[in-house]
Protein backbone atom coordinates (compact mmCIF):
# COMPACT_ATOMS: atom_id res chain seq x y z
CA UNK A 1 0.00 0.00 0.00
CA UNK A 2 1.35 3.17 -1.05
CA UNK A 3 2.36 5.86 1.79
CA UNK A 4 -0.21 8.62 2.59
CA UNK A 5 0.81 11.77 1.25
CA UNK A 6 0.70 14.78 3.54
CA UNK A 7 1.47 18.67 3.37
CA UNK A 8 1.82 20.57 6.48
CA UNK A 9 0.60 24.30 6.18
CA UNK A 10 1.66 26.50 9.61
CA UNK A 11 3.47 29.70 10.19
CA UNK A 12 5.71 28.24 12.56
CA UNK A 13 8.93 26.73 11.11
CA UNK A 14 9.40 24.98 14.33
CA UNK A 15 5.84 22.93 14.06
CA UNK A 16 6.43 22.07 10.77
CA UNK A 17 9.43 20.40 11.29
CA UNK A 18 8.43 18.29 14.78
CA UNK A 19 4.82 17.67 12.53
CA UNK A 20 6.78 16.55 9.94
CA UNK A 21 9.02 14.16 11.97
CA UNK A 22 6.22 12.88 13.49
CA UNK A 23 4.57 11.82 10.56
CA UNK A 24 7.81 10.77 8.77
CA UNK A 25 8.24 8.24 11.78
CA UNK A 26 4.80 6.60 11.47
CA UNK A 27 5.12 5.92 7.88
CA UNK A 28 3.41 8.79 6.32
CA UNK A 29 4.85 10.64 3.43
CA UNK A 30 5.55 14.74 3.63
CA UNK A 31 5.71 15.82 -0.01
CA UNK A 32 5.87 19.61 1.23
CA UNK A 33 5.68 22.26 3.99
CA UNK A 34 4.35 26.32 3.62
CA UNK A 35 4.38 29.12 6.24
CA UNK A 36 1.01 29.90 4.69
CA UNK A 37 -1.99 28.96 2.25
CA UNK A 38 -0.09 31.25 -0.56
CA UNK A 39 2.99 29.75 -0.37
CA UNK A 40 1.41 26.40 -0.42
CA UNK A 41 -0.97 26.76 -3.35
CA UNK A 42 2.06 26.58 -6.01
CA UNK A 43 3.44 23.24 -4.21
CA UNK A 44 0.39 21.56 -3.88
CA UNK A 45 -0.67 22.17 -7.81
CA UNK A 46 3.03 20.30 -8.45
CA UNK A 47 1.96 17.19 -6.31
CA UNK A 48 -1.35 17.45 -4.90
CA UNK A 49 -1.41 15.50 -1.13
CA UNK A 50 -3.76 13.17 -0.10
CA UNK A 51 -4.16 14.86 3.06
CA UNK A 52 -3.84 18.45 4.12
CA UNK A 53 -2.65 19.40 7.97
CA UNK A 54 -4.22 23.19 8.18
CA UNK A 55 -2.98 25.84 10.98
CA UNK A 56 -6.05 28.07 11.44
CA UNK A 57 -4.32 31.57 12.24
CA UNK A 58 -1.53 32.10 9.63
CA UNK A 59 -0.76 35.62 7.83
CA UNK A 60 -2.05 36.44 4.40
CA UNK A 61 -4.58 34.26 4.70
CA UNK A 62 -6.20 32.38 7.47
CA UNK A 63 -6.89 29.12 7.37
CA UNK A 64 -10.78 29.03 7.40
CA UNK A 65 -10.77 31.12 4.24
CA UNK A 66 -8.48 28.56 2.57
CA UNK A 67 -10.44 25.45 3.52
CA UNK A 68 -13.38 26.97 2.21
CA UNK A 69 -11.59 27.84 -1.36
CA UNK A 70 -10.00 24.30 -1.37
CA UNK A 71 -13.49 22.56 -0.86
CA UNK A 72 -15.07 24.89 -3.56
CA UNK A 73 -12.14 23.95 -6.19
CA UNK A 74 -10.89 20.62 -5.31
CA UNK A 75 -12.39 18.62 -2.34
CA UNK A 76 -9.37 17.54 -0.61
CA UNK A 77 -9.03 15.95 3.29
CA UNK A 78 -8.21 18.25 5.51
CA UNK A 79 -7.31 18.09 9.36
CA UNK A 80 -6.84 21.30 11.12
CA UNK A 81 -4.74 22.28 13.79
CA UNK A 82 -5.72 24.50 16.69
CA UNK A 83 -4.69 26.66 19.57
CA UNK A 84 -6.69 24.90 22.95
CA UNK A 85 -8.62 28.88 23.19
CA UNK A 86 -12.42 29.68 23.33
CA UNK A 87 -11.67 31.37 19.99
CA UNK A 88 -9.96 28.38 18.43
CA UNK A 89 -12.76 26.20 19.73
CA UNK A 90 -15.22 28.13 17.81
CA UNK A 91 -13.01 28.25 15.12
CA UNK A 92 -12.36 25.00 14.50
CA UNK A 93 -15.70 24.12 14.99
CA UNK A 94 -16.21 26.28 11.81
CA UNK A 95 -13.69 24.37 9.94
CA UNK A 96 -15.28 21.13 10.29
CA UNK A 97 -18.82 23.01 9.35
CA UNK A 98 -16.86 24.07 6.15
CA UNK A 99 -15.60 20.25 5.38
CA UNK A 100 -12.38 19.87 7.75
CA UNK A 101 -11.94 15.89 8.66
CA UNK A 102 -11.06 16.34 11.78
CA UNK A 103 -8.59 18.34 14.19
CA UNK A 104 -5.90 18.08 16.94
CA UNK A 105 -5.38 20.85 18.95
CA UNK A 106 -2.27 22.47 19.71
CA UNK A 107 -1.38 23.16 23.53
CA UNK A 108 0.25 27.06 24.11
CA UNK A 109 2.10 25.67 27.11
CA UNK A 110 4.38 22.49 26.65
CA UNK A 111 4.39 22.79 22.53
CA UNK A 112 7.31 21.42 22.42
CA UNK A 113 6.61 18.48 24.17
CA UNK A 114 3.15 18.05 22.15
CA UNK A 115 4.63 18.21 19.44
CA UNK A 116 7.02 15.12 19.90
CA UNK A 117 4.83 13.22 21.43
CA UNK A 118 3.44 10.66 19.33
CA UNK A 119 0.53 9.67 21.19
CA UNK A 120 -1.26 13.26 20.46
CA UNK A 121 -3.61 12.23 18.24
CA UNK A 122 -2.11 13.93 14.96
CA UNK A 123 -1.18 10.18 13.35
CA UNK A 124 -4.58 8.82 13.94
CA UNK A 125 -6.00 12.05 12.52
CA UNK A 126 -4.26 11.82 9.53
CA UNK A 127 -4.74 7.90 8.53
CA UNK A 128 -8.80 8.85 9.14
CA UNK A 129 -8.66 11.67 7.41
CA UNK A 130 -6.77 9.88 4.17
CA UNK A 131 -9.32 7.11 4.10
CA UNK A 132 -12.87 9.40 5.27
CA UNK A 133 -15.57 9.15 2.61
CA UNK A 134 -15.11 13.27 1.85
CA UNK A 135 -18.48 12.76 -0.17
CA UNK A 136 -20.08 12.78 3.09
CA UNK A 137 -18.19 15.52 4.55
CA UNK A 138 -19.22 17.70 1.44
CA UNK A 139 -22.69 16.49 1.78
CA UNK A 140 -22.82 17.57 5.44
CA UNK A 141 -21.09 20.80 5.19
CA UNK A 142 -23.85 21.65 2.64
CA UNK A 143 -26.54 20.47 4.62
CA UNK A 144 -25.20 22.03 7.94
CA UNK A 145 -25.47 25.62 5.83
CA UNK A 146 -28.98 24.80 4.57
CA UNK A 147 -29.90 23.84 8.64
CA UNK A 148 -28.83 26.76 10.39
CA UNK A 149 -30.61 29.00 7.56
CA UNK A 150 -33.60 27.36 8.67
CA UNK A 151 -33.39 27.52 11.63
CA UNK A 152 -32.70 31.58 11.73
CA UNK A 153 -35.65 32.14 9.37
CA UNK A 154 -37.60 30.21 11.62
CA UNK A 155 -36.56 31.93 14.77
CA UNK A 156 -36.64 35.57 12.86
CA UNK A 157 -40.38 34.48 12.50
CA UNK A 158 -40.83 33.83 16.14
CA UNK A 159 -39.34 36.97 16.99
CA UNK A 160 -41.14 39.27 14.30
CA UNK A 161 -44.53 37.28 15.99
CA UNK A 162 -43.35 39.22 19.26
CA UNK A 163 -42.52 35.79 21.28
CA UNK A 164 -38.87 35.88 20.94
CA UNK A 165 -36.29 33.57 20.75
CA UNK A 166 -36.71 32.68 24.56
CA UNK A 167 -40.14 31.93 24.18
CA UNK A 168 -39.61 28.85 21.71
CA UNK A 169 -37.22 27.34 24.19
CA UNK A 170 -39.61 25.15 26.45
CA UNK A 171 -39.12 25.94 30.21
CA UNK A 172 -37.76 23.59 32.30
CA UNK A 173 -40.20 23.24 35.07
CA UNK A 174 -42.52 22.30 31.46
CA UNK A 175 -40.29 19.15 31.30
CA UNK A 176 -40.30 18.12 34.83
CA UNK A 177 -41.29 14.57 34.59
CA UNK A 178 -38.83 12.23 32.97
CA UNK A 179 -39.45 10.03 29.84
CA UNK A 180 -39.84 6.15 30.11
CA UNK A 181 -37.14 6.35 27.48
CA UNK A 182 -33.54 7.86 27.46
CA UNK A 183 -31.35 7.96 23.97
CA UNK A 184 -27.78 7.78 24.10
CA UNK A 185 -25.93 8.37 20.68
CA UNK A 186 -21.76 7.83 20.59
CA UNK A 187 -19.69 9.53 17.79
CA UNK A 188 -16.05 10.21 17.20
CA UNK A 189 -14.19 11.40 13.81
CA UNK A 190 -17.32 12.93 11.56
CA UNK A 191 -19.04 13.29 14.44
CA UNK A 192 -19.25 17.10 15.01
CA UNK A 193 -20.58 17.32 10.89
CA UNK A 194 -23.16 14.23 11.60
CA UNK A 195 -24.99 15.83 14.83
CA UNK A 196 -25.44 19.10 12.82
CA UNK A 197 -27.18 17.26 10.38
CA UNK A 198 -29.37 15.10 13.21
CA UNK A 199 -30.28 17.61 16.27
CA UNK A 200 -31.72 20.55 14.31
CA UNK A 201 -34.60 18.36 13.52
CA UNK A 202 -35.57 16.65 16.64
CA UNK A 203 -39.02 17.87 18.22
CA UNK A 204 -38.68 19.43 22.18
CA UNK A 205 -40.82 16.19 23.16
CA UNK A 206 -37.98 13.74 22.17
CA UNK A 207 -36.88 11.95 25.36
CA UNK A 208 -33.72 13.22 27.04
CA UNK A 209 -30.72 12.61 25.14
CA UNK A 210 -26.86 11.77 26.62
CA UNK A 211 -24.26 11.94 23.80
CA UNK A 212 -20.51 11.27 23.76
CA UNK A 213 -18.45 13.13 20.63
CA UNK A 214 -14.38 12.69 21.04
CA UNK A 215 -13.53 16.04 22.20
CA UNK A 216 -10.90 17.66 24.11
CA UNK A 217 -12.36 19.79 26.62
CA UNK A 218 -12.94 22.90 25.96
CA UNK A 219 -14.34 22.23 22.53
CA UNK A 220 -17.57 20.80 23.87
CA UNK A 221 -18.85 23.41 25.95
CA UNK A 222 -18.53 25.71 22.81
CA UNK A 223 -19.98 22.73 20.47
CA UNK A 224 -22.98 22.23 22.85
CA UNK A 225 -23.78 26.15 22.27
CA UNK A 226 -23.34 26.02 18.31
CA UNK A 227 -25.75 23.64 18.43
CA UNK A 228 -28.51 24.80 20.75
CA UNK A 229 -28.39 28.27 18.68
CA UNK A 230 -29.73 25.85 15.72
CA UNK A 231 -32.12 23.30 17.60
CA UNK A 232 -35.64 23.39 19.11
CA UNK A 233 -34.09 21.06 21.73
CA UNK A 234 -31.96 22.10 24.55
CA UNK A 235 -28.23 21.61 24.10
CA UNK A 236 -25.94 21.94 26.63
CA UNK A 237 -22.52 20.72 28.17
CA UNK A 238 -23.47 17.90 30.60
CA UNK A 239 -22.58 18.80 34.31
CA UNK A 240 -22.46 16.03 37.95
CA UNK A 241 -26.41 16.01 38.17
CA UNK A 242 -27.83 17.51 35.59
CA UNK A 243 -31.28 15.70 34.71
CA UNK A 244 -31.71 13.90 31.71
CA UNK A 245 -35.05 15.22 30.53
CA UNK A 246 -37.43 16.05 27.45
CA UNK A 247 -36.25 17.60 25.20
CA UNK A 248 -32.64 18.41 26.79
CA UNK A 249 -29.39 16.70 24.96
CA UNK A 250 -26.58 16.80 27.58
CA UNK A 251 -23.26 16.63 25.99
CA UNK A 252 -20.12 15.03 27.84
CA UNK A 253 -17.53 17.01 28.78
CA UNK A 254 -14.21 16.94 27.02
CA UNK A 255 -11.72 14.77 29.01
CA UNK A 256 -14.39 13.58 31.60
CA UNK A 257 -16.27 10.40 31.37
CA UNK A 258 -20.38 10.43 31.26
CA UNK A 259 -22.56 8.22 32.86
CA UNK A 260 -26.20 8.02 33.08
CA UNK A 261 -27.29 7.43 36.65
CA UNK A 262 -31.15 6.54 38.23
CA UNK A 263 -32.43 8.63 41.00
CA UNK A 264 -35.35 7.27 42.01
CA UNK A 265 -37.52 7.59 39.08
CA UNK A 266 -35.22 9.99 36.96
CA UNK A 267 -31.94 9.62 34.68
CA UNK A 268 -29.22 12.25 35.91
CA UNK A 269 -25.81 12.71 34.06
CA UNK A 270 -22.68 11.87 35.98
CA UNK A 271 -19.54 13.55 35.15
CA UNK A 272 -16.38 11.83 36.36
CA UNK A 273 -12.67 11.80 35.89
CA UNK A 274 -11.11 8.17 35.56
CA UNK A 275 -8.28 6.55 33.04
CA UNK A 276 -8.62 6.63 29.47
CA UNK A 277 -11.22 3.97 27.86
CA UNK A 278 -10.44 2.47 24.19
CA UNK A 279 -7.55 5.39 24.25
CA UNK A 280 -10.78 8.28 25.20
CA UNK A 281 -12.38 10.72 28.08
CA UNK A 282 -14.62 10.94 27.04
CA UNK A 283 -15.40 7.22 26.25
CA UNK A 284 -18.69 6.05 24.88
CA UNK A 285 -18.06 2.51 26.22
CA UNK A 286 -18.54 4.18 29.40
CA UNK A 287 -21.79 5.87 28.42
CA UNK A 288 -23.34 2.64 26.73
CA UNK A 289 -22.57 0.28 29.44
CA UNK A 290 -24.01 2.39 32.22
CA UNK A 291 -27.46 3.03 30.30
CA UNK A 292 -27.43 -0.65 29.62
CA UNK A 293 -27.37 -1.10 33.67
CA UNK A 294 -29.68 1.10 34.49
CA UNK A 295 -32.34 2.38 31.59
CA UNK A 296 -31.99 -1.52 29.94
CA UNK A 297 -34.66 -2.02 27.72
CA UNK A 298 -35.85 1.97 28.55
CA UNK A 299 -32.55 2.84 26.34
CA UNK A 300 -32.36 3.63 22.81
CA UNK A 301 -28.75 3.70 21.70
CA UNK A 302 -26.93 4.36 18.43
CA UNK A 303 -23.68 4.66 17.61
CA UNK A 304 -22.48 7.06 14.54
CA UNK A 305 -19.21 7.98 12.24
CA UNK A 306 -15.74 7.08 13.69
CA UNK A 307 -12.58 5.42 13.72
CA UNK A 308 -11.94 2.62 16.26
CA UNK A 309 -14.02 0.57 18.14
CA UNK A 310 -15.45 2.74 21.15
CA UNK A 311 -18.28 1.74 21.80
CA UNK A 312 -19.20 -1.07 20.15
CA UNK A 313 -19.00 -3.54 22.88
CA UNK A 314 -21.30 -1.01 25.28
CA UNK A 315 -24.04 -0.74 22.48
CA UNK A 316 -24.35 -4.64 22.88
CA UNK A 317 -24.64 -4.44 26.10
CA UNK A 318 -27.25 -2.42 25.60
CA UNK A 319 -29.22 -4.33 23.16
CA UNK A 320 -28.11 -7.51 25.06
CA UNK A 321 -30.60 -5.31 28.20
CA UNK A 322 -33.34 -5.00 25.62
CA UNK A 323 -32.76 -1.51 24.18
CA UNK A 324 -33.19 -0.54 21.08
CA UNK A 325 -30.06 -0.01 18.35
CA UNK A 326 -28.67 1.15 15.53
CA UNK A 327 -25.92 2.06 13.68
CA UNK A 328 -24.99 4.72 10.63
CA UNK A 329 -24.34 3.20 7.29
CA UNK A 330 -21.06 3.36 5.34
CA UNK A 331 -22.23 5.74 2.80
CA UNK A 332 -23.22 8.58 4.84
CA UNK A 333 -20.39 8.04 7.42
CA UNK A 334 -17.51 10.18 6.91
CA UNK A 335 -14.97 7.22 9.07
CA UNK A 336 -16.56 3.96 8.83
CA UNK A 337 -14.90 2.41 12.33
CA UNK A 338 -17.54 2.35 14.98
CA UNK A 339 -20.49 1.71 12.94
CA UNK A 340 -18.91 -1.19 10.92
CA UNK A 341 -17.25 -3.00 14.02
CA UNK A 342 -20.95 -2.32 16.02
CA UNK A 343 -22.57 -4.58 13.38
CA UNK A 344 -19.48 -7.22 13.12
CA UNK A 345 -20.59 -7.51 16.98
CA UNK A 346 -24.32 -7.85 16.27
CA UNK A 347 -24.53 -4.67 18.33
CA UNK A 348 -27.10 -2.71 15.95
CA UNK A 349 -30.40 -4.08 15.06
CA UNK A 350 -30.93 -1.41 12.43
CA UNK A 351 -28.67 0.23 9.94
CA UNK A 352 -29.32 4.02 8.56
CA UNK A 353 -28.44 6.46 6.76
CA UNK A 354 -27.65 10.11 8.22
CA UNK A 355 -31.11 11.96 7.00
CA UNK A 356 -32.83 8.71 8.14
CA UNK A 357 -31.60 9.06 11.74
CA UNK A 358 -33.95 11.77 13.05
CA UNK A 359 -36.87 10.11 12.13
CA UNK A 360 -35.83 7.20 13.67
CA UNK A 361 -35.29 8.59 17.14
CA UNK A 362 -38.45 10.04 17.18
CA UNK A 363 -39.61 6.50 15.89
CA UNK A 364 -38.00 4.51 18.38
CA UNK A 365 -38.85 6.84 21.51
CA UNK A 366 -42.57 5.92 20.99
CA UNK A 367 -42.00 2.19 21.13
CA UNK A 368 -43.20 0.42 23.67
CA UNK A 369 -40.68 -1.05 25.63
CA UNK A 370 -40.60 -5.15 25.15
Amino acid sequence: MAAIRVMIVDDSAVVRKHLSDLLTAAGIEVIATAADPLFALPKMRARWPDVLVLDVEMPRMDGISFLRQLMAERPTPVVMCSTLTEAGCETTLQALAAGAVSFVTKPRLGLRAFLEDGSNGLVEAVRAAAGANLGAVMAGSKAVTVARAARAATSGAASAGGSGAAAARPRSDAMALTTDRVIALGLSTGGVQSLERVLPFLPRTLPGMVVVQHMPEKFTAQFAARLDRICEVEVVEARNGDRVINGRVLIAPGGRHLRLKRNGAQYVAEVMDGPLINHHRPSVDVLFRSVAQCAGRNAVGLIMTGMGDDGCRGLREMRDAGAITAAQDEASSIVYGMPKEALRLGAAETVLGLDEIAGWLVQAAQRKAA
